[in-house]
């Protein structure tokens, strides 16, 4: 029988963000932090792609994210003035993990992280995207805190993001542990990784969508 569902639609997932307080000055070393906090690849329930791992770490200063990308032969191919159709990693929080709404509030947002920008060799970029038919709108301004790391080779590439707490608003892990989290990883060569579910599911603007990240200490 064909399945109706993605089994992993079928669970409401809660994923433990480890703490580390070198971050974000060691954000780009490997092996390092990232070796540490991987989570879990759950696209393997359904048998979707799965070219990517990645790992999440936080501290009271803000929230790391890091992908490595393996099995490419092509180039990566990033446009920084048109990010959504970019090999990127991206990134959903609502720092209220309020998975009751239906519209993005002021506590979500929407990253999208570069390997690299529009020309050959130049640094990754991260880009906040907004979100349609939100309720509320934060800023989609990039703080000059925001840092990315990455490291281009043959076969693919490792990418880390620092997100600083000014950069999500209500950040406050002693108040609220607990986060709404989505990721996705797009590549124009080896197609989209999610973290459970695609976009046939209003991932990109529903925060009921989302997954919980648990900030254990």
């Amino acid at each position: 029988m064909e399945r109706v569902l993605p089994s992993a639609f079928l669970f409401r997932w809660s994923i433990p963000a480890s703490y580390r307080a070198e971050l974000p000055d060691r954000l780009g070393q490997r092996p390092g932090w990232a070796e540490d906090c991987l989570l879990p690849v759950l696209a393997e329930l359904d048998a979707g792609p799965q070219f990517a791992t990645w790992s999440v770490a936080w501290n009271a200063d803000g929230l790391a994210v890091a992908v490595q990308v393996r099995g490419k032969q092509q180039p990566v191919q990033c446009d920084a003035a048109n990010p959504l159709r970019s090999d990127a990693l991206e990134i959903w929080i609502d720092t209220r993990c309020t998975q009751n709404v239906h519209r993005a509030t002021r506590f979500c947002h929407r990253f999208c992280a570069l390997p690299r920008g529009s020309r050959k060799g130049s640094e990754p970029v991260v880009i906040p995207i907004p979100f349609a038919n939100a309720r509320e709108t934060t800023s989609a301004r990039t703080p000059p805190e925001c840092l990315a790391k990455s490291a281009l080779h043959d076969g693919g590439y490792d990418l880390a993001v620092w997100l600083p707490a000014e950069a999500l608003v209500g950040f406050d892990p002693d108040a609220n542990p607990r986060l709404g989290f989505y990721l996705a990883v797009r590549d124009a060569e080896l197609g989209e990784q999610y973290l459970t579910v695609g976009r046939e599911f209003p991932i990109d603007f529903d925060p009921s969508q989302w997954q919980t990240l648990e900030l254990v200490k």
